[in-house]
């Protein structure tokens, strides 16, 4: 009784699609019968349909796959895919990967498919377009996807704003995410992180400063404007005097190279100052006690 009840689910589904032609055999679609299959929607078995090379997306959340595969079981594919036709037997997925997985979960030999035509170019350009519009993206995502845009389909800003619908500066502000350093990158992947916050600690010259400010953000859970008053507190303008004082422009190449490693392994700003005739001092910066006590732990640890 609960076979015949899917059966009749997924019939129900078939009919609101609608555009689906039951005498067409996706055996007997040739080119010469394109125009047949040509932006309308037909069952093209699972086994025909390959992924897309340039899938933007590649992870996928194993839970909610399940929960997809679950509804499908239940209700069919409500949504159809969206594909390519290469030949008879063969499709390339263009949107809609999380929806051919969950079918295959759920054990469909078929699935609901609308055929478009696409060359490579085309097929990038609306497999990242259709990745972006996804509410579930963080900002790194966006961002990538931007970049590809930009990439692989040679779209300039002015472009990719009128396609997506967004202004130009919005689409400026995700790239600039991409020049954070990646501790910072990944609060935005995991969400800890928002955008405004990440516009704020952009504003910051020093990487190791960034890296030093997201972490207090994310400790102390601070609001955007928590956030900019914090930059603000940090990256006070030097006056001319102190920037030609400053030892760290004097310092030859091997110092330099030595002051960014340790900077990079304790993860907070060193100094080294270095005197005429060889003595000098390491100065190490700390922002907070908890980040104080983190050096204490890092010289402690061997």
């Amino acid at each position: 009784m609960k076979r015949n009840k899917k059966e009749e689910l997924g019939k129900g589904i078939r009919a609101l699609l609608g555009s689906i032609d039951d005498e067409v055999s996706i055996n007997d679609i040739q080119p010469k019968k394109a125009k047949q299959v040509i932006n309308t929607i037909i069952e093209i078995p699972l086994d025909y349909i390959e992924v897309n090379p340039f899938q933007p997306r590649k992870t996928f959340n194993e839970t909610e796959l399940k929960e997809l595969s679950a509804s499908i079981e239940t209700l069919g594919v409500v949504q159809p895919i969206t594909v390519r036709k290469l030949s008879a037997k063969k499709y390339q997925l263009i949107a809609g990967e999380r929806r051919l997985r969950a079918s295959k979960l759920a054990g469909l030999d078929t699935i609901p498919a609308y055929i478009r035509l696409a060359d490579d170019q085309e097929l990038i350009e609306m497999a990242l377009i259709e990745n972006i519009q996804r509410s579930d993206l963080n900002a790194i995502e966006v961002a990538l996807s931007y970049q590809r845009l930009i990439d692989e389909v040679d779209l300039t800003h002015e472009e990719m704003a009128k396609r997506l619908g967004k202004t130009r500066s919005s689409i400026t502000n995700y790239l600039r995410l991409l020049k954070l350093p990646p501790e910072v990158q990944t609060g935005l992947k995991n969400k800890s992180l928002s955008m405004g916050h990440a516009r704020a600690i952009a504003g910051v010259d020093d990487i190791v400063l960034q890296i030093a400010i997201s972490k207090e953000v994310i400790d102390q859970k601070l609001s955007v404007r928590q956030t900019e008053a914090l930059v603000k507190k940090y990256t006070g303008k030097p006056t001319a005097k102190k920037a030609k004082s400053d030892p760290a422009h004097s310092l030859p190449l091997a110092y330099k190279k030595l002051q960014d490693q340790l900077s990079s392994d304790m993860e907070t700003k060193v100094q080294i100052k270095r005197k005429s005739n060889g003595h000098g001092e390491i100065v190490i910066h700390y922002y907070n006690d908890d980040d104080l006590n983190r050096l204490i732990d890092f010289f402690d640890k061997d």
